[in-house]
C-alpha cells in the first residue's frame, strides 16, 4: 500500500516550486543561525566542555522531556503539546518526502507502506490534535487568562512576534488537516479510518457537496506550504529561535555547584562595560530566554515593587546585543543601576527557568563594572570600606569578634594554637551583632553538650566574602579569602562548621577553587552547616535531647542553604527531633521566598517598595493556623525577620527562632 495518493493533485510545477522554496528556506534559516553564532563568538571565552555524558543526559531530561517546564502543570502540558506536536509533524513531513522523492525515485522502494503507514497516519493525526490543543491552551492563556508575567514586555514588537508565531502554527495545523480531509474525500483509501480527523473532515466535505474541487485543494496546499516554509525560515529571527537556543543552552549549562560564582574577567576594568564583555554563554542565555516570566514570578525584588524583572533584564540585554549600533549606552539607556542593585542573588529566578538561564552571573558581572566605576550607594560604600579595613561589615576591631565567648562558663579553644575536630567559622553577624550574641552563645553550649572538640579562629577570622563577591567587589573578596585561607592553613582541624549559609556557600564552593589553595586547605575537608552537624549528632546519639518541645512552627529555607546547596531535609529532621510540629509554608524548599538580605542588600539603602520580602514572608508564616514561631537557620534571617515582625505588627503573634535555639531548649 504505497502512498502515491499522498501527492494527489500536486502538479510537477508545484513540487518543483516546493523544493526551490525549500532551498531558499534553508539558506535564509542558515544565515539566521550564522548571525546568532557570530554574535556568540563575539563574547568572551567560557570553558563549558567535559562531562559529556551528564550533559547529554541533561539534554534528554530537560530539553526533550522538559522536566522543569512540566513543574507548572498548565503551561507545562501546553508547551509539551506544542513542542511534540511540531516535532512529530515535521518528522512526518520529512519521512513522506524521503519516501516519495528519494527512496522511490533513486532506490526503487518505499518504506511507508502496509501496517507501518497505518501507524504513521495515526501518529500524525494524534500529534496534530495535540498541537492544536496546545495552541488553543496558549491562546487562551495569553489572551484570555492574561497572567501578569506574560504582559508588559519591554519591547512591543515582542508581543507581535508572539502573536504571529501562534497564528502561523495554527494555520499550518488547520491547513494540513484540510488538505488531508480533501484528499481522503476524493481518494477514499482503505486506511482512512486510521486518520480519524482527516476522515471526519472528509465526511464533512462530502456532506457539503462535491469534494473534488482541485483548485481548493491546491490552494490550501500552497498556503500550507508557504506558511510552513515561512515559519521555518523565520525561526532564527523570532521567538521560535528558542527551539534551537534552549537545548544548546541546557547542554552547555554550568555543571559547577550553584554557589561557585565565576571570577571576574578584566578588560579595561572588571565586569561588563559593553555587551562584548559578556561571555559567549551569557549571550546564548539571552537568546535562550523564552519570555515565559517564571523568573519574574519568583523574584522577591519584583514582588516587592522595585524596578527589577529578571525576564525584562534578559530581554533588554538581548535587544541591546542586536541593536547596539543605534548608539545606546548599556548603563542608563538599556538598564538602570536600580535594577542591578535590587537583586538579592537568591537564585529563585535561575532555579525555575526552563531554559537554564543564569541571571545571577549576568547581574554580578554588570555590578562589577559599577563597583569599579564607584557607582554604589553611600551605605554600600561604607560597608565595603569597613570590610576592607576591619575584615567585617560592622567596623569592629578584630579583638571584638569573639567577645561573645566571655559569657560562657567554659573556654572555647583557639584553633590556631591547638588541634580541633571542628573549626567553627562564625561569620560577621553571629560574631558581632548584639541581637545575635545569645544565639551564638547557645550554639557553643549545644556543641559543648554534644562533647564536640571545637575551636575558633578568634581575631584571625575575616568575613568570608560571599556577599562581597556578589556585590561585585572581586578584589576585596580575594583579599578577604586569602586572609582566611592563610589562617586556615595554620590550623589543624577535620571539618569546618558554620551557622551562616552565606559563609557556608563560599567556604564550600569557592575557596577550594582559588588559585592559592593547596592540598592542606579546606578544599579536601568537609564544610558543614550547623543544621547538617546537628542532624548527624542527633542521628548518631552523640547529642541527646532531654525533652520534647510542644511548638507548632514554620521553617524558612535560607537561599544559600537551600537553592544554592540543596540542604532541605537536615533542618527539618532537627526540628522533628525537638518534638516540634512543622507546618510547611506555601513557598518552601526551592520555592522559598528570600528574606531580602542577600547579594549585599543588607548593606544597602532601602528602595521604595510596596512590601519588603521579609515582611511578606512573616505574614505568610503568621497566616498558617496555630503556627507560633518561624524557625530560621541563618543569622541574617534572624536580623531581617525580627525587624519585619515589628514593622508588620506581628509581635506577640509570631516568634522568630533560630534552629539552634530549639535544640538548646530541648537539651
Amino acid at each position: 500500500m504505497p502512498i502515491r495518493e499522498t501527492f494527489w493533485n500536486i502538479p510537477h510545477w508545484a513540487e518543483i516550486g516546493q523544493y526551490l522554496l525549500g532551498l531558499v528556506t534553508i539558506l535564509v534559516f542558515a544565515y539566521g543561525i550564522y548571525r546568532h553564532v557570530k554574535r556568540w563568538r563575539m563574547g568572551e571565552p567560557d570553558r563549558r566542555g567535559g562531562n559529556w555524558g551528564r550533559r547529554f543526559a541533561s539534554l534528554i531530561v530537560q530539553a526533550v522531556g522538559q522536566k522543569r517546564t512540566l513543574e507548572e502543570p498548565y503551561p507545562g502540558f501546553m508547551h509539551l503539546a506544542i513542542f511534540w506536536g511540531m516535532i512529530v509533524l515535521a518528522l512526518g513531513t520529512a519521512l513522506a518526502t524521503i519516501d516519495w522523492d528519494i527512496t522511490r525515485l533513486f532506490f526503487g522502494f518505499q518504506f511507508l507502506t502496509g501496517p507501518f503507514y497505518i501507524l504513521f497516519e495515526l501518529a500524525l493525526d494524534i500529534f496534530g490534535v495535540l498541537l492544536l490543543v496546545g495552541l488553543g491552551m496558549a491562546i487562551y492563556r495569553r489572551y484570555v487568562q492574561r497572567p501578569p508575567r506574560l504582559q508588559n514586555q519591554p519591547d512591543p514588537r515582542l508581543a507581535r512576534d508572539d502573536a504571529l508565531v501562534l497564528i502561523g502554527l495554527v494555520v499550518i495545523a488547520i491547513t494540513g488537516y484540510l488538505v488531508e480531509g480533501l484528499r481522503i474525500a476524493v481518494m477514499q483509501p482503505d486506511w482512512a479510518v486510521w486518520s480519524p480527523v482527516g476522515s471526519a473532515l472528509a465526511s464533512l466535505f462530502q456532506s457539503l457537496g462535491d469534494p473534488t474541487d482541485r483548485t481548493l485543494h491546491l490552494t490550501i496546499w500552497i498556503i500550507h506550504t508557504l506558511v510552513a516554509f515561512g515559519l521555518i525560515a523565520s525561526l532564527p529571527y523570532t521567538k521560535l529561535f528558542h527551539i534551537v537556543a534552549t537545548p544548546i543552552n541546557i547542554f552547555f549549562r554550568s555543571l559547577e555547584p550553584a554557589g561557585a560564582l565565576a571570577p571576574a574577567r578584566t578588560h579595561s576594568g572588571p565586569g561588563v562595560e559593553k555587551w562584548q564583555h559578556f561571555t559567549w554563554k551569557q549571550l546564548l542565555d539571552f537568546d535562550a530566554c523564552t519570555r515565559c516570566g517564571r523568573c519574574q514570578d519568583q523574584c522577591p525584588a519584583f514582588a516587592s515593587g522595585v524596578c527589577l524583572s529578571p525576564r525584562d533584564l534578559m530581554l533588554k540585554l538581548n535587544g541591546h546585543v542586536w541593536r547596539s549600533e543605534n548608539g545606546q549606552n548599556l548603563y542608563g539607556d538599556v538598564i538602570s543601576q536600580d535594577e542591578l542593585w535590587a537583586c538579592t542573588t537568591c537564585r529563585a529566578c535561575a532555579s525555575v527557568c526552563p531554559a537554564f538561564v543564569d541571571h545571577v552571573s549576568v547581574i554580578v558581572d554588570l555590578r562589577r563594572h559599577l563597583v569599579d566605576a564607584g557607582q554604589v550607594d553611600n551605605l554600600m560604600q561604607d560597608a565595603l570600606a569597613k570590610l576592607a579595613r576591619y575584615g567585617n561589615s560592622f567596623g569592629q576591631s578584630d579583638r571584638m569578634r569573639a567577645r561573645w565567648t566571655g559569657s560562657l562558663p567554659f573556654k572555647v579553644k583557639d584553633a590556631r594554637r591547638e588541634p580541633v575536630e571542628y573549626l567553627w567559622f562564625t561569620g560577621d553577624y553571629a560574631a558581632y551583632s548584639a541581637t545575635l550574641a545569645e544565639i551564638t552563645s547557645k550554639t557553643a553550649e549545644v556543641f559543648q553538650a554534644a562533647g564536640l572538640n571545637f575551636g575558633l579562629l578568634y581575631d584571625a577570622e575575616r568575613n568570608a566574602g560571599n556577599d562581597v563577591r556578589r556585590v561585585g567587589e572581586e578584589g576585596l573578596f580575594e583579599m578577604l579569602a586569602e586572609k582566611n585561607l592563610a589562617a586556615l592553613e595554620r590550623c589543624e582541624y577535620q571539618a569546618i562548621v558554620t551557622t551562616d549559609p552565606h559563609s557556608y556557600n563560599t567556604l564550600k564552593n569557592e575557596y577550594p577553587t582559588m588559585h592559592n589553595t593547596n592540598s592542606h586547605s579546606n578544599g579536601h575537608r568537609p564544610v558543614l552547616h550547623v543544621s547538617e552537624l546537628l542532624d548527624q549528632l542527633l542521628a548518631s546519639g552523640q547529642l541527646k535531647l532531654a525533652k520534647r518541645l510542644d511548638y507548632t512552627v514554620a521553617y524558612h529555607d535560607p537561599c544559600y542553604l537551600g537553592r544554592y546547596n540543596g540542604i532541605y531535609e537536615a533542618p527539618r529532621r532537627v526540628i522533628a527531633a525537638t518534638g516540634c510540629r512543622l507546618l510547611e509554608m506555601p513557598r518552601h524548599g526551592d520555592r522559598a521566598l528570600c528574606c531580602g538580605a542577600g547579594g549585599g542588600r543588607i548593606w544597602m539603602e532601602e528602595q521604595q517598595v510596596k512590601e519588603r520580602p521579609s515582611e511578606a514572608r512573616v505574614r505568610e508564616a503568621a497566616a498558617l493556623e496555630a503556627v507560633q514561631a518561624m524557625v530560621v537557620a541563618c543569622p541574617k534571617d534572624v536580623t531581617m525577620y525580627k525587624d519585619a515582625i515589628k514593622t508588620t505588627g506581628l509581635e506577640g503573634r509570631l516568634a522568630i527562632k533560630d534552629l539552634v535555639e530549639l535544640v538548646h531548649e530541648a537539651l
